[in-house]
């Protein structure tokens, strides 16, 4: 085995292997693997979205390329103070009144998708912009089978202060063209034609980047955004930029982690595994109840560091250092075995996000995440391409560590991660699932580092996750570990899902010191696919 590829589209995975396989790079398997996730995934991902990619070339240092959706410049900090309602009971976002903020045209933040993956391949790409997009234009043009998993999300109810995705993909005419048959969802196995995302993506192949940023698809969505009220313009399109930015680095039993720093959640991850290495989890075992307390304490501890810290780093002072010192983390595991219990508010993002990994025969690796955020629901006419609603998750109270500001990304819990074992690379992970991600990535490495796990067996394990006041536990976690969590005072939700896609879709590639290569993608929604040479 040469090479692999794993993200939960099979279509996608086999795309960026045909790259691979056609002598393309990791870089160049991965951007057009995220270009058909797109189309394949439109809720989840897409040229409208936001997200980073943590790259790794043999002897070089690793980096990271950001593309964040922000804020535009016509937003305001105060402009939805007096239309705030409350909280959102699922610690989402915040409810407003109208949901101005969750869906439509006033919710989006500039995407950065489409600079990302150019600034990628200038960087590090082998083929040709345009051989990256054909594959994506295909699947859009000539289509697809609606898949279970797309028919679930369309379906997906949020609860009370969210929007409903069924309404989400018909807040614009045009997107409900696209979705629905006159606004009766599409059914799984039946056709699904993008033709006009074809068309915008050929344009991309014609005319670069710049159409996006600077030309006729930049002019076209800002004409749409000053029409509707959106706060994405001309000049919010063309001073967009793409950042290389070195990753976050800590080591974890030896092994050096390697993951993205604020606003992403790689602090928190990081932060988590300093904690978790004053115990030896592989005597624990998995599951057991004495590693779920220390997992919900390293989850709890971490958190409440995020909900006081964690921002912006352009917009406010993130303590990096002081929070990823070893000292830290052990004066943490001597408070709560005092008996302190840590909790955070949660700032749970909505699962519509994707993710890819890819290592090549050069030991060149990607980890990616990208996203929609939980997808505005708007459509630009003719464009066919869905946008993010990245303003959700900012709070509209002015004077917060994550309020509005002109400029502004939100935080996010996407985390590409890589383990090194001195020079040898030994996993690429990542995961979609909002907030949850960092917990599913963590139990997934911890599942193959401490326990010894496959890749399969590292992301089908059964997981638990805590975010600020409630456990919630996989339906396969034993009773007797759950009875375990409530002695130590945790308040434990047992989920009825076995296989539970409220929890973050791990992806993992491992490889081995004899040169072997496997991976696995989460079985908790589709499955996926780990697609190798």
């Amino acid at each position: 085995m040469t090479a692999i590829i794993v993200c939960p589209q099979p279509l996608a995975a086999e795309a960026g292997l045909e790259v691979l396989r056609s002598g393309g790079n990791a870089v160049d398997a991965a951007v057009t693997t995220a270009f058909c996730q797109g189309v394949l995934d439109p809720q989840m991902c897409g040229i409208g979205g936001s997200g980073m990619m943590l790259v790794h070339r043999p002897g070089r240092p690793e980096e990271v390329i950001e593309f964040h959706a922000r804020a535009g410049a016509a937003v305001r900090p105060d402009m939805w103070e007096r239309i705030f309602v409350r909280e959102a009971a699922d610690r989402y976002n915040f409810v407003l009144e109208g949901a101005v903020n969750d869906a439509g045209y006033q919710s989006v933040g500039v995407p950065g998708t489409v600079a990302g993956l150019a600034l990628a391949m200038e960087r590090h790409g082998s083929i040709g912009w345009a051989d990256a997009i054909r594959p994506a234009i295909h699947l859009a043009r000539h289509g697809f089978p609606v898949s279970g998993s797309l028919v679930d999300t369309w379906n997906n109810e949020p609860g009370p202060d969210a929007v409903a995705m069924a309404r989400r993909i018909q807040a614009t005419p045009a997107a409900r063209r696209i979705y629905t048959n006159d606004g009766a969802l599409k059914k799984v196995g039946e056709p699904f034609v993008q033709e006009d995302y074809a068309a915008t993506l050929e344009v991309l192949t014609r005319d670069g980047a710049a159409a996006f940023y600077r030309g006729e698809i930049a002019t076209r969505m800002a004409d749409d955004f000053e029409r509707h009220g959106g706060y994405v313009s001309l000049e919010d399109l063309a001073s967009f930029r793409a950042e290389v930015v070195p990753p976050l680095e800590s080591n974890y039993r030896g092994l050096r982690v390697v993951a993205p720093g604020p606003p992403a959640g790689g602090l928190p991850l990081l932060q988590m595994l300093n904690f978790l290495e004053g115990h030896d989890l592989a005597a624990l075992g998995w599951p057991s109840a004495e590693a779920a307390r220390l997992l919900v304490e390293a989850m709890g501890w971490a958190f409440a560091d995020r909900a006081r810290h964690l921002a912006d780093p352009r917009f406010a002072e993130v303590p990096v250092a002081r929070l990823l010192d070893k000292a830290y983390a052990a004066e943490a595991r001597r408070r709560v075995a005092a008996g302190e219990r840590f909790a955070g508010r949660a700032q749970i993002e909505s699962p519509s996000t994707t993710h890819l990994c890819v290592i090549d025969a050069e030991g060149w690796s990607v980890s990616m995440t990208h996203t929609l955020g939980s997808s505005s629901g708007v459509v630009t006419e003719g464009l066919g391409f869905g946008y993010n609603n990245y303003l959700n998750c900012f709070d509209p109270r002015p004077g917060r560590v994550n309020s509005l500001a002109p400029g502004k990304t939100r935080i996010t819990m996407m985390v590409p991660t890589m383990v090194f074992d001195g020079p040898r690379l030994r996993a690429v992970a990542g995961a979609p699932g909002g907030t949850k991600i960092v917990t599913g990535v963590l139990q997934a490495l911890i599942n193959n580092l401490d326990h010894g796990m496959s890749p399969v067996e590292a992301v089908s394990a059964p997981r638990i996750d805590y975010q600020a006041d409630v456990v919630h536990a996989e339906g396969r976690i034993p009773l007797l570990v759950l009875d375990g969590l409530r002695a130590a005072g945790y308040e434990v939700i047992r989920r009825p899902a076995n296989y539970d896609h409220y929890f973050a879709l791990a992806q993992l590639l491992v490889a081995g010191a004899d040169g072997s290569l496997s991976g696995a993608s989460d079985p908790r929604k589709d499955g996926g696919a780990a697609f190798s040479l």
